[in-house]
This record gives C-alpha cells, sequence and structure tokens, in this order.
C-alpha cells in the first residue's frame, strides 16, 4: 500500500485493524504513528486506548489475545508492536505461533489496530506472515526520500512552525545538515525559533546557527573546489584541523566523495536516474543529487585522476615522506586549479 493513500484512508475515518511498517526512515514511520493516533483516537481517550508490546518479550499469540480483548473504557484501541522476528529475519528467544495472526488477519477485530514497528530495513519475503499481509494492503515501506521529495519535507516541517524557507536555503539546510530528519527537524526548529513566527530562514541563519559535522564540512571543501573556490576550500580546510580533525580521516572523507562522485557520474552515463544510483550505490538519493551537481562539469577521466592521485597522496601522507597538513593543501590547490582548465569536460 501506497503511504500517501494510507493517510487518505486515515483521514476519512477509515483506519486499516494491521499495518506493518518497516524500511531505513524511522522518523517518517513515527510521523506515521503520530497522525495515524492524532486522527483515530480522540485526545481524551488516547492514554487509556494505547498501548505497547514486544515480540521479543511477548509471543504473538499475546498480541492476537490483546487485540481481541474488547478496550476498556474507549471505542476502540491501538497496539503499537515491536518486532524483528515475525515479519523479518531476525531471531528472538521467543517462540511465536504464526499461524494465529494469519488467522486472525482474515478476521481482525474492528475495535483493535495492530501496528507492527519492524525493526528492519527490509521485511523477509520468504514467510507466510508478510504474503499475507501484503495481499491485505497492510504493508507500509518507509524509504529514504527523493531529493525532490527531500526539500518538500523541509518546507512542510517549516511550515509546521509557522515559518518559512526558501529554495537555496533548503539546500544550504541540506549541505549544513546532512539527510538524517531527526536531526533535520531539530535543527529546522531551531531557526524557526530564531526567525519567529512568520520569520523567514535565509542562507545567513542557516550559516550562523547550524553547525556543519566533519562530514559535511568535507562535503563543503569538496564543493567549492569543484566551483573554483580554492580559499574558501582550504579556509574549511584549516577550521577542520582546528578542530583536531585527523588529516587523514579528511583525506579519507575527500576521497570518500570523489568516489561517489564518479560512481554516479559512470551510472548516468549509463542511463541510470538518479534515483537508481542512489540505490545502486545504497546512498541517500540526496547525497545522489549532489554528487550529480559536483561531477556534471568534469569527465569521468578527470575524476578518476583525482582519485589516483588521491591514492598515491594518501600513501605519502601514511608513510611519512610528505608533511599531512601540506600534503592536503597542495592536493586541494592542484585540484581547484584542475577544475578551470578541465571545466569544460562534462560531456565525457
Amino acid at each position: 500500500m501506497d503511504i500517501k493513500a494510507a493517510i487518505k484512508e486515515i483521514q476519512r475515518g477509515q483506519p486499516r485493524p494491521i499495518y506493518v511498517l518497516y524500511g531505513t526512515e524511522k522518523y517518517r514511520m513515527q510521523e506515521f504513528v503520530t497522525f495515524l493516533l492524532e486522527h483515530a483516537f480522540e485526545p481524551e481517550n488516547r492514554e487509556l486506548a494505547v498501548m505497547k508490546m514486544d515480540t521479543s518479550e511477548a509471543p504473538i499469540e499475546a498480541v492476537i489475545e490483546e487485540a481481541e480483548t474488547l478496550p476498556f473504557l474507549v471505542p476502540r484501541k491501538c497496539i503499537l508492536v515491536k518486532d524483528q522476528s515475525i515479519f523479518a529475519s531476525g531471531k528472538d528467544k521467543m517462540e511465536h505461533r504464526t499461524e494465529r495472526l494469519l488467522e486472525y488477519m482474515e478476521q481482525p477485530m474492528e475495535t483493535s489496530i495492530i501496528v507492527f514497528l519492524v525493526q528492519a530495513d527490509k521485511l523477509d519475503e520468504r514467510k507466510k506472515t508478510v504474503k499475507t499481509a501484503k495481499a491485505k494492503a497492510a504493508v507500509l515501506a518507509f524509504q529514504p526520500l527523493g531529493a525532490e521529495e527531500l526539500a518538500q519535507w523541509v518546507k512542510r516541517e517549516t511550515d509546521k512552525h509557522r515559518c518559512s524557507i526558501g529554495e537555496e536555503a533548503v539546500t544550504a539546510l541540506l549541505n549544513a545538515v546532512g539527510t538524517n530528519l531527526q536531526a533535520l527537524a531539530g535543527e529546522i526548529e531551531k531557526c524557526c525559533l530564531f526567525a519567529g513566527e512568520g520569520g523567514v530562514i535565509d542562507t545567513a541563519t542557516i550559516e550562523g546557527l547550524i553547525a556543519k559535522n566533519t562530514e559535511q564540512n568535507v562535503f563543503q571543501l569538496v564543493e567549492d573546489v569543484v566551483r573554483h573556490r580554492a580559499g574558501k576550500a582550504l579556509a574549511t580546510l584549516h577550521e577542520l584541523l582546528k578542530q583536531k580533525e585527523e588529516p587523514i580521516k579528511i583525506m579519507a572523507l575527500i576521497v570518500r566523495q570523489l568516489r561517489i562522485m564518479l560512481q554516479v557520474k559512470e551510472l548516468t552515463n549509463q542511463s541510470f536516474t538518479q534515483q537508481q544510483a542512489a540505490s545502486q550505490l545504497g546512498i541517500h538519493p540526496y547525497a545522489a543529487k549532489m554528487a550529480a551537481e559536483q561531477a556534471r562539469a568534469y569527465g569521468t577521466d578527470v575524476l578518476a585522476g583525482w582519485l589516483a592521485e588521491a591514492a598515491e597522496l594518501d600513501y605519502e601522507m601514511k608513510s611519512g615522506r610528505v608533511d599531512k597538513t601540506l600534503g592536503l593543501e597542495m592536493f586541494i590547490m592542484r585540484m581547484a586549479a584542475g577544475s578551470k582548465r578541465s571545466g569544460t569536460a562534462a560531456s565525457r
């Protein structure tokens, strides 16, 4: 079942008796649960209506028994069940009679909603429980948002706090924080508190309030290099060194970003979409989008050359043949200078 379709059903007052939620986006999963509880239960009933269980601590029969028991003092109840073995391939010490669940899914109680929160990025498709849940359209996958979806999510989250944010500021926010939705939600709330109700979050607000972590700083360093801003790239490097970051670690992160740029470039040259490239490489779709933009002006030979030079420098730094800081500085300068000479090589 599609998440948007599930939300529309809940808004119409027609929640399903069983949901199986899984995926990498735990924050969105929790958002869905909150939305369900807000729309399916009156505020005064929620404390009595909601209960939590865990299949690592209780057998599935106990969950079904609870679902079949009429709710106390409320018209309907919701059972939130943490699971890693009924629908996924995880193991626990509990023995489960899953046939009880299969029977229940055929005739669920109208007075109960069971929400399975599967602690896994994917389901075990071999299991009857998964096949039956899919046949009942009970399964919801919470996978990483695409680049455009992520930008829209940021705008919606900002709207919740009665603030607004422009396209440039959205990009700045994502580059500063990354793609973790929980971290983004916290930083958006902070920026909105600073801007005030009706305020606008701009790039200056983000730069002033949000401290980049090491990975985001290195991403910005590479961004400055490919945009021919050697001075800014060196300033970022020196700031990282002041924070006692190891040059070897910084070099490894630069190499990682260069490798992603090359891989995305090669895949898009083979007619992969950015979403497909992200799936192939096991990275977030937004990371694939930004890597594609960074690599757009360079041929694969240029990117491969940078990687080869980085590998040689890494060896020299580790073997003591070159000063680590000076080696990094010179590498950044050579990349920036090479960027200017090869900026027209994008088509290769």
